[in-house]
């Protein structure tokens, strides 16, 4: 299972969805970037292949980072993967 996360201006947490292939969460990650690159205030409608029922929206202007992270992956140290070293 892979997610992208959304990091959102002011907001401490990221709003995450997960997909169940690389192919699908990379795509999503270019249709955020996509839209970043864009300009125009847009809002994205992302769906969460794990929990069917979970639906995000977002305005594209409150976005400040996306990220892909294989949560299924080894990670020794204990952390989440993130933009913090």
């Amino acid at each position: 299972m892979f997610t992208v996360d959304i990091i959102v201006k002011y907001t401490p947490i990221p709003l995450s969805i997960q997909k169940k292939s690389a192919e699908d969460a990379e795509a999503i990650y270019n249709h955020v970037l996509e839209v970043l690159r864009g300009g125009t205030t847009q809002v994205l409608e992302l769906t969460c292949d794990k929990m069917t029922e979970k639906k995000l929206a977002i305005l594209s202007s409150e976005i400040s980072a996306v990220q892909i992270s294989d949560k299924m992956g080894g990670n020794a140290a204990g952390k989440t993967p993130g933009f913090a070293v």
